[in-house]
């Protein structure tokens, strides 16, 4: 008498994402294992700023006028409590840093959100509906990509100031992620609204149709999950762009308030003393950016080029 034979189950979500195409290019490329490790490091280090920062800028008792304009640690002059030395009002540098890193990277993941829904959203109705609407949502995008993203967050942000000029200050960060979200949504409208053409050809859109199910169903439900793909890595490389846009808003006087200073802050600040020697105060928190920044983009461009099926 044969035994049954023992039924095998089916690999886990882990099991076929480690061994993936995906997973193989990320752990056979070093330039992309460092900027994720970078990415992921610095993102932690400014969430949990709080407990990592040696000090709190924010908190006057921590803050000593005389200890003001002192270089980094390893130059004469410098304190061994203040690593990249401190600025004007006596914060240290690194602490700085790491909360400002903290707002750079709350708007850009805002505005990378609100863009995204924003664009997701136009790009399923204009490739779904096509016709007079597909012609105009693309028309007002076209209109747009004549106009440079950071000359739109200057309009948005000097409407608001307009609309609300006793109350900007306390709104200044949710100003700042609507500019940029509405500077950067059309990317995101165009990329859905050409997948979302072809997928609307295909038998399971033209199934749920026939059963009556209603377009908004259709499109959020068996669509957008098939179009989610091109849109993972654009988000991935406007989260960079939103972070250089808030950080050129902030650094023209634009951005978030003083009081809670960016790095875009913390460089204008900083540009101030650059010329009278000072070059810590600026220096630094320009290199975080740079890194910041890089090590996001490197990781858009992997992503971009593990998900082309015409480079595999």
């Amino acid at each position: 008498m044969t035994r049954p034979a023992k039924e095998t189950k089916p690999p886990g979500a882990m099991a076929r994402f480690l061994d993936s195409d995906l997973w193989w290019s990320f752990t056979h490329s070093p330039v992309v294992i460092t900027a994720a490790v970078v990415t992921v490091v610095m993102i932690l280090s400014a969430v949990f700023a709080p407990w990592v920062a040696p000090h709190n800028p924010f908190d006057l008792a921590q803050i000593n006028l005389m200890d003001s304009l002192k270089p980094p640690a390893w130059i004469d002059g410098g304190n061994r409590l203040y690593l990249f030395g401190t600025d004007d009002q006596g914060r240290d540098i690194f602490s700085t840093i790491l909360y400002g890193a903290r707002i750079s990277l709350l708007v850009g993941f805002l505005s990378v959100v609100l863009a995204m829904l924003i664009g997701v959203t136009v790009g399923l109705v204009a490739g779904y509906t096509g016709g007079v609407v597909d012609a105009v949502l693309m028309r007002i995008a076209d209109i747009q990509l004549t106009f440079p993203a950071i000359l739109i967050a200057l309009l948005v942000d000097g409407v608001m100031r307009g609309l609300l000029p006793g109350s900007h200050e306390q709104l200044a960060l949710f100003v700042l992620v609507l500019a940029i979200s509405l500077s950067s949504w059309v990317q995101y409208a165009r990329t859905v609204r050409s997948s979302a053409m072809v997928e609307r050809t295909k038998e399971y859109v033209q199934a749920a149709q026939v059963i009556g199910l209603p377009a908004p169903l259709i499109l959020f439900r068996h669509t957008l999950p098939n179009v989610m793909g091109p849109v993972l890595v654009i988000a991935t490389i406007q989260l960079a762009l939103a972070i250089i846009i808030e950080a050129t808003l902030s650094f023209l006087g634009v951005g978030v308030p003083p009081t809670s200073p960016s790095l875009g802050t913390l460089i204008r600040i900083g540009n101030d003393y650059l010329f009278s020697g000072e070059w810590w105060i600026t220096v630094f928190p320009g290199l975080g950016l740079i890194i910041l920044v890089l090590a996001v983009n490197l990781l858009g461009d992997w992503l971009r080029d593990a998900l082309n099926p015409k480079l595999k």
